[in-house]
């Protein structure tokens, strides 16, 4: 079982929260889920923070009474995903003292099984250009550092490591990372650099479009492998962090 499952959120008046709030809401949010952070080798669930425009003063930012927000939590395993489907946040949700008011909730529900079937067992008409959007700064882990650029090696490496993870259908590992990279490039992007609190420190990432496509005679097969890998990036996110508001995708 797959679930992305997204709040949208108001408040009634300007409310300031600090910048760091979401690690303190993620936390808050796995505690309501019964899933306890850190213990899992790969993170069972992903969570975008609070998103909407909001005023930026030093080391707090403050929602605005005339915007709306949203706030979206996935699970990518059976438990993760029936905690979230079973989430009840109420009409209104308190955090940090500030008061949001939810007027709405969509949920997207699928399996593994379904999104393989659909996307590549069918054999669809291929699909060679992906226009993806990172919402919230994204980057990958590379030696010590931090990387905030959108490699498709890194990419699909960072969708495929957990596709492998929690899915029954087995894709394929570094020679199949190889492949795509030999055949997808990046031909268009508008990106910019963010940061975020992660605890005691910062990490950079990049948010934006990006354009990824496939170049030359390529197997449809993999491109529909690909297509798939894109799509589960909605529910997986991307890179590092995903479950603390970081590589939040949408396509």
């Amino acid at each position: 079982m797959l679930i992305r499952s997204t709040w949208q959120l108001s408040v009634p008046e300007a409310m300031t929260l600090p910048r760091s709030h979401h690690l303190s809401l993620a936390k808050d949010l796995h505690n309501r889920l019964d899933i306890r952070m850190g213990e899992e080798q790969i993170p069972s669930t992903t969570f975008s923070g609070i998103l909407g425009f909001y005023d930026r003063h030093a080391d707090f930012i403050t929602f605005l009474p005339d915007q709306v927000y949203t706030l979206t939590l996935s699970g990518l395993q059976e438990s993760s995903s029936k905690a979230i489907a079973d989430l009840d946040l109420g009409e209104t949700f308190k955090f940090f003292g500030a008061k949001f008011e939810i007027s709405d909730r969509q949920d997207e529900i699928t399996t593994y099984e379904n999104l393989y079937t659909e996307l590549v067992a069918n054999e669809p008409e291929a699909i060679r250009k992906f226009e993806l959007n990172f919402l919230t700064p994204t980057a990958f882990a590379q030696s010590r550092t931090h990387l905030p650029l959108p490699i498709p090696q890194l990419m699909f490496r960072s969708w495929l490591e957990r596709w492998n993870h929690f899915a029954s259908v087995y894709l394929g590992s570094d020679d199949l990372i190889a492949y795509l990279t030999n055949y997808f490039t990046i031909t268009r992007h508008h990106i910019r650099t963010g940061t975020v609190q992660i605890h005691q420190g910062q990490c950079t990432g990049f948010t934006g479009q990006v354009t990824m496509q496939a170049i030359g005679k390529v197997d449809p097969l993999l491109i529909n492998v690909a297509n798939l890998l894109v799509n589960y990036a909605a529910f997986s996110g991307t890179g590092i962090k995903t479950r603390l508001s970081m590589g939040y995708t949408k396509y």
